[in-house]
Order: C-alpha cells, then sequence, then structure tokens
C-alpha cells in the first residue's frame, strides 16, 4: 500500500530539477501512506513527473521501488495496491519468455501491460490498486482504478497542468493548484455525509470511478476524456439476476470455497499480517478462514468501550478464544476517541462525516503497533443484505399502498415521544420485541421511519433513507444538487425489487465512498495496509448470482454468509444485534465538545465563511442541545466541513515541505 503522485504540463518549459522537485514535494505529502521509501520520475521533454512513496510489503528491496519502468523501457508505473494473482500471472509471462528482475507485484503488472496491453491486463488482475502508467512510445498517460473502489485516485486539469494522486493533499502541493470549494459537491456532502464519486470538494477535480480506465492523449491541454469501463458492476448485476442459484446447499459450498481463496491471496505478505476482529458475521468469517488455512495462530485486533452500547471487544474475545487467535485488545475512553477528532480534516482530505471514522482509525492504530497488512470484513452488509435498511423497506410496496392519511397518522404517532422516551420503552420491553428491533439509538431510526410512511415512490425511500440534510441546497448558498447513481434512473440495473435495487445503490455508492473511503484513510494514516477479501470481484458477482431469498430469510440477515461461517463457529456465538461501529457523537456533543463544536457553528463564522446557511444550523443545535431531538447526524457533518476549512486555510495550495533525502531520484533516461 502506498501513495502515488504526478502530473503532465502541456507547456514543457520546465527543467527537470524543477519538475523532480515540484512532484517530490506532492509526494511528501503522503509519506503516511508509504513510509519506507520514496522516489522520482521525471521527463522533461514530455512534461511529465511522476512521484511515489512506498509501504514495502512484497519485495522488501529495491527491486520494488517505484515509480518503476518496464523491462524494455517503454512503460513507466506509479502503483497503488495489490495484485493479489500476480504469482500466476508471473508464471504464464515467464513461460512466455519475460524475465524478471526482482519478486514484486509492480514489476509483474508493467510485464503484464507490455506483454497484453494496459487495459486487457487490468481485466487479468484480481486486486485493490489505483495506478498511473506513462506510455514513452505512445505519449499517453492512463489512470486506473481496482473494480470496487478499494484504492482512490483523484484527478483534473489545473490550468494547463493535469493532476494525479492517492489524496488531495498531493494535488494541492503542486503551484497551479485552485483550491476553489465546489459548491454544488458541498451540497452531495450534506446529503450523504461524503462527496460521491465522480466529484470531490474542489472545483475541477474528480474521482475516478471503480472499475474504469482514463487515458489522456499528448497535448490535449484542458481536455479530459471520459473514464472508460473495464468492468461493470451494473452489468454483473443485471447478469447475476437473470440466472440466480437454486441450490442453497450447493451454493453454501462454492461460496465456502471462493471465499477460503480470496482469504488465502490476500495472506501473501512479506511483512506481518493480521486482521480486524469485531465479532460480527463479516469479520469472524474472515478470521474464520484465515485460521483454517494457516499455521500459526491468526493476531487479531479489537478495541472496546466502557459503554455497552458501543462495545464489541466481549463478543471478538468469545469469537478468538474459539478460533485460537492471537488476538490483542485495547479498551479506550472517551478522551482517546476525542483525541482523534483533530486529526480527521488532514486525515480524510475532503469532509468526510461518517463518525466511526474515530474507531476505525483507533483499531488501525492499534493493529500496526503490531503487523502491516490487515484484513477487514468489509462488504458482506452491500453483497449480503446485512443493513437495517433492507428488512426496513421489505414492505415498502406494501406500506405504499395504505392510504396517505393512515401513513401520515402512524408517522404521527411515532414523532408524538421524544426519541429518547422510545429508547427507554424499547429497553424496558425489549425481551417481548421480533428480533433486531432493540437497537442502539432506536428511536432516531423511528423517526427516520416516519419520515419514510409519508413516502410514495420506493426510490424515493431509498434516498430519504441514506440522506442526511434532506435538503442540502438550501443549505448552500448558490448549490445545485449534482446527478448520482442514486438520482439518475439511467444508470440503474434491471433488478427483482426494492430490496436488490437498495442494494446495488450501496455497492457503487455508500461502499466505495464511504466504507472503503474510511477503510483506506484510516489504515493508510497509520502506515497499515487493509485488505477486502470479501470485495474479491469474483465474490461480488457470485453473490449477485444468489437470490434474496438466501440472503434475507426469516428476518435474518446474511444468511448464506452464515451458513459458511457456521462451518467453522457456532452459531450461538454469532447471533446478536447488529451493532456498528460508532462512537457516542450526542452524547459527546453535549459535554466535552461542546465548546469546540460552539466555535465551528457560530453564526457569525458561518456567515463569514459563506457556504452555509447558519439559521437552520442553528436550530438543530439548540434542539440537540436541549435533548428534544438527537441532531448528531446532520450537525457532525456540518462541523467536519468546518473542521475542514479551517485544516483547509491552514495549507496553502501549492506550498509543501521538501524533503528528498530518502528518494531514489530518477529521470527519463533510466530503462
Amino acid at each position: 500500500m502506498c501513495g502515488l503522485t504526478g502530473f503532465v504540463e502541456c507547456a514543457r518549459d520546465r527543467p527537470a530539477v524543477e519538475l523532480r522537485a515540484t512532484v517530490t514535494r506532492m509526494a511528501e505529502t503522503l509519506r503516511h501512506r508509504g513510509p519506507d521509501a520514496g522516489g522520482a520520475w521525471v521527463d522533461p521533454a514530455a512534461g511529465v513527473a511522476m512521484g511515489f512513496r512506498r509501504l514495502a510489503i512484497l519485495d522488501l528491496s529495491a527491486e520494488g521501488d517505484q515509480p518503476m519502468t518496464s523491462a524494455y523501457g517503454r512503460y513507466v508505473v506509479v502503483f497503488n495496491g495489490e495484485v493479489y494473482n500476480f504469482r500466476q500471472l508471473r508464471d504464464e509471462l515467464g513461460a512466455a519468455g519475460h524475465i524478471f528482475r526482482g519478486h514484486s507485484d509492480t514489476e509483474v503488472l508493467l510485464a503484464a501491460f507490455t506483454a497484453w496491453g494496459i487495459e486487457p491486463a487490468l481485466r487479468r488482475l484480481n486486486g485493490m490498486f489505483a495506478f498511473a502508467v506513462w506510455d514513452r512510445s505512445s505519449r499517453q498517460l492512463s489512470l486506473a482504478r481496482d473494480r470496487i473502489g478499494e484504492k482512490p485516485l483523484y484527478y483534473g486539469w489545473q490550468g494547463s497542468a493535469f493532476l494525479f494522486g492517492s489524496e488531495l493533499k498531493a494535488l494541492r502541493a503542486h503551484p497551479a493548484f485552485s483550491a476553489d470549494v465546489d459548491r454544488d459537491a458541498l451540497a452531495l456532502y450534506l446529503r450523504h455525509k461524503y462527496v460521491p464519486t465522480p466529484w470531490s470538494i474542489f472545483r475541477g477535480i474528480r474521482k475516478l470511478p471503480p472499475g474504469s480506465l482514463l487515458t489522456l492523449p499528448f497535448g490535449a491541454a484542458g481536455q479530459t476524456a471520459d473514464p472508460v469501463a473495464y468492468w461493470s458492476a451494473r452489468d454483473i448485476v443485471d447478469r447475476g439476476s437473470a440466472s440466480p442459484l437454486r441450490d442453497a446447499t450447493a451454493a453454501t459450498a462454492e461460496l465456502d470455497k471462493l471465499l477460503r481463496d480470496a482469504v488465502r491471496l490476500r495472506m501473501e505478505a512479506d511483512v506481518p499480517l493480521g486482521a480486524f476482529l469485531s465479532g460480527g458475521v463479516d469479520s469472524s468469517t474472515v478470521v474464520a478462514l484465515m485460521q483454517a488455512q494457516s499455521n500459526r495462530p491468526v493476531k487479531t485486533f479489537t478495541i472496546g468501550y466502557e459503554d455497552s452500547d458501543f462495545n464489541e471487544a466481549v463478543d471478538a474475545m468469545t469469537v478468538a478464544r474459539h478460533l485460537g487467535t492471537d488476538h490483542t485488545e485495547l479498551y479506550v475512553t472517551p478522551g482517546d476517541s476525542m483525541a482523534v477528532i483533530p486529526r480527521l480534516p488532514s486525515l480524510y482530505d475532503e469532509p468526510f462525516a461518517d463518525s466511526s471514522q474515530i474507531a476505525v482509525h483507533l483499531v488501525s492504530q492499534l493493529a500496526g503497533r503490531h503487523v502491516t497488512v490487515s484484513l477487514s470484513g468489509d462488504g458482506g452488509d452491500e453483497l449480503f443484505g446485512g443493513y437495517n435498511r433492507y428488512r426496513w423497506t421489505a414492505s415498502a410496496g406494501r406500506v405504499a399502498r395504505i392510504p396517505r392519511p393512515l401513513r401520515r397518522a402512524a408517522a404521527a404517532i411515532l414523532t408524538s415521544r421524544p426519541p429518547e422516551a422510545w429508547d427507554g420503552l424499547l429497553r424496558r420491553f425489549g425481551g417481548l420485541l421480533p428480533r433486531g428491533a432493540n437497537q442502539r439509538l432506536a428511536g432516531d431510526k423511528l423517526y427516520k421511519l416516519a419520515g419514510v410512511l409519508v413516502l410514495d415512490t420506493p426510490e424515493r425511500i431509498y434516498l430519504d433513507l441514506v440522506s442526511h440534510w434532506d435538503q442540502p441546497v438550501s443549505l448552500v448558498a448558490g448549490a445545485r444538487e449534482l446527478p448520482t447513481a442514486i438520482t439518475d434512473p439511467a444508470r440503474w440495473p434491471r433488478v427483482p425489487g426494492l430490496t436488490e435495487h437498495m442494494m446495488y445503490l450501496d455497492l457503487v455508492t455508500y461502499l466505495p465512498d464511504d466504507i472503503l473511503v474510511k477503510l483506506d484513510r484510516a489504515s493508510m494514516g497509520v502506515g497499515l495496509e487493509g485488505r477486502v477479501p470479501l470485495l474479491d470481484h469474483r465474490v461480488v458477482e457470485f453473490a449477485w448470482r444468489v437470490p434474496l431469498s438466501m440472503k434475507v430469510r426469516d428476518g435474518q440477515s446474511k444468511w448464506l454468509l452464515r451458513q459458511v461461517l457456521y462451518r467453522y463457529v457456532p452459531q450461538h456465538l454469532i447471533e446478536r444485534p447488529k451493532m456498528g461501529f460508532g462512537v457516542p457523537i450526542d452524547r459527546w456533543l453535549r459535554g466535552p465538545l461542546r465548546e469546540w463544536a460552539e466555535e465551528l457553528l457560530d453564526p457569525r463564522r458561518l456567515t463569514l465563511d459563506g457556504y452555509l446557511d447558519p439559521a437552520p444550523i442553528r436550530a438543530r443545535w439548540v434542539e440537540h442541545l436541549s435533548g428534544r431531538r438527537n441532531w448528531q447526524y446532520h450537525l457532525w457533518d456540518v462541523l467536519m466541513f468546518q473542521a475542514w476549512l479551517d485544516d483547509n486555510a491552514a495549507q496553502p495550495a501549492g506550498l509543501g515541505q521538501t524533503s528528498s533525502a530518502s528518494y531514489l531520484d530518477v529521470d527519463s533516461a533510466w530503462s
């Protein structure tokens, strides 16, 4: 896992020493992603510069350093991620006569480009990656991203310079960068708590969509071709839905085999390796399959809280003991969690307001003290029907047939008591309620359900469920709401029902733009590589052949995945309500974070900044402080944007420290 950056300057009037100094400065902003080594490659005649920071995982020698040039000198690449099937590809390429200098997957990638071409090679990769490759023959720059979007890649024109990088901070270090906030993207952020692909918080800068390849022809100043998909989630969903599996026993066996191989491939490393373990279905499955294929106890990690509403450490320890892992747990205090908050704007690099970012960072920090690679269970909810909202909306069609006046009346009843009163009532009668009804923050979820009851279309129900501020353009001065995969029917697949529709949208929006961003930034912020076996593209393609009846059965989510897990872990160790991985932001805002929040939400400051309307924000802040409503999510969105603004202002574009002592400097003559 590493950090990459670079640029193409159409003027082509700067000497090599200046190009190298600029790209080195850009790469230095990514040192946290690659603390082990760095490098720079420039071609003044083409105006091209590429920079890299390395976290050494495979082939720890200098033969694995980047930027790396292909054996015959045609391609130069900077590559972030892992090609998990590189040994298989290496054997195939070696049989065809290719000779390798080292043992890295990057060298195999370059050989694949030479043998098959860039796009055909992409289709043969099993991995997580983002890369930039310069073709010295055709003088073309190509950018690519893995199928699901595990690794980030930003790009865009700033004046006559085309910039790219793993994080926005690298682009900001280029002297041509203009840090203009995109108000339209800001409105989307306030709705979703993240900025959806392909947009970014800065005007003119985009995120490369997952599963796509972008080619920049030489000399095309200010012009960018549309990214081309080499793998389409929509096509996978359409094909899978058209040919569903029928035999649950055979499906369980096939999923077990697929997952074992996906885990096996992700256990390849020349450095210490472990896994995050929460004790839930997804992480327990990953760890169980790791331990089943390991000749020593797998290192597992979890964090715990004294607050039982948020503590998963006890469940994780129970699973760890059964599997016999080398388990490490750390109980963190509210002070430990709150100490992370000042780092969040720099860590995430653009506004990001999933508050579980704090816990994920802390468990990454814990794991990073012991290992360099950690496997994660992310992806199971989206692929196998794990989110509560899937169960909530399963009967949406029946609800929509109820006359609207009756639905409004039901909504009025649900909102007649404050959320805290519902929480108390549900705790009191929890034993009498259906499985899953006694959840953390149940009162707030009932309020959300009340809002859903008055909606008429399934698509509008989903949008409401995944929205924080439901009218964000009224909050952002001069904004319009840009189209996304959620709001554009032309991007929707052909699926049997609302639940499958929601799962698809989660796969292409929430998963890459929230869940995987959170994992990438939290782990990379401490020099740790996170790997996600459930998102092996073969598993994703298989999951969309699994009918909903094998995913959600008798009110239980992830049914088929559980059948695999129960082969390794007894059912009674896993069966419990879904908890999530959060922190009590609502209480902290009324207590120890209040002074910090008051400063960021000061109406004079909001007015002076000129982005957000203070009136609705202050109204929700006052109501939250009173305890009448829990507006933690809405307020956290605003607070993370305001904190990001502070951090953004403190780091002017185009400036940075240059520290190239550890860099391997190479130029266009090296081949």
